[in-house]
């Protein structure tokens, strides 16, 4: 029983170690550190910008959104590796009416056969005040657990559709490709963080 409880061990600790070698790839293209994660302030408000603009490119009317919104919480870096185990991290900006609010951290974890490693943005629009208040009031807030975030979707015209315009938050993802349509952001863990 002892043998085979430290065997476990040991192969778990080996995926742990291989998962936290792979954040170290990433597929999105590293031009002027987008793709890696921000080590200052203004390095991070630099790629949360560059992130909204690739956002308002790839998908039309989320400028619009964006700006109408009680806040966005931008995620211009989130590197995720995995091998058996995966992870995911980043920091995170809040804006409110075009002004930094505070910063965040995010981290997720899940659990399968898989290999391989990415970095993407991740964006989360809060639609509502009620929505937003929940977001900035929480001491730690999950995806799932504290609020349910809709997928961004874009509808028949290639705008942002009506459900995810009206959802109180909605959620983009981008990578190297650009949007990634029907991407959950099920389980993730945002946390406020000084910089």
């Amino acid at each position: 029983m002892q043998k085979s409880f430290s065997l476990r061990s040991s192969v778990l600790a080996a995926a742990v170690v291989a998962s936290v070698a792979m954040v170290g790839c990433t597929t999105t293209g590293n031009t002027q550190g987008k793709g890696s994660a921000p080590d200052s302030r203004a390095e991070l408000e630099s790629q949360a910008t560059a992130a909204l603009t690739r956002l308002y490119s790839a998908m039309p009317g989320t400028r619009e959104l964006v700006a109408k919104s009680k806040g966005v919480l931008v995620c211009p870096a989130v590197i995720g590796g995995s091998f058996v185990i995966g992870a995911e991290h980043g920091k995170c900006v809040l804006r409110s009416n075009g002004t930094s609010r505070g910063y965040y951290s995010t981290t997720a974890a899940s659990v399968g056969w898989q290999a391989g490693g990415q970095s993407k943005a991740v964006i989360y629009v809060f639609n509502t005040q009620d929505a937003y208040n929940k977001f900035v009031n929480s001491d730690g807030w999950s995806v799932g657990a504290d609020a349910t975030v809709a997928v961004g979707k874009a509808g028949a015209n290639g705008s942002v559709d009506t459900a995810t315009a009206n959802a109180p938050i909605s959620s983009y993802v981008l990578t190297n490709t650009g949007l990634e349509a029907g991407v959950s952001v099920q389980g993730a863990k945002i946390s406020k963080i000084k910089m």
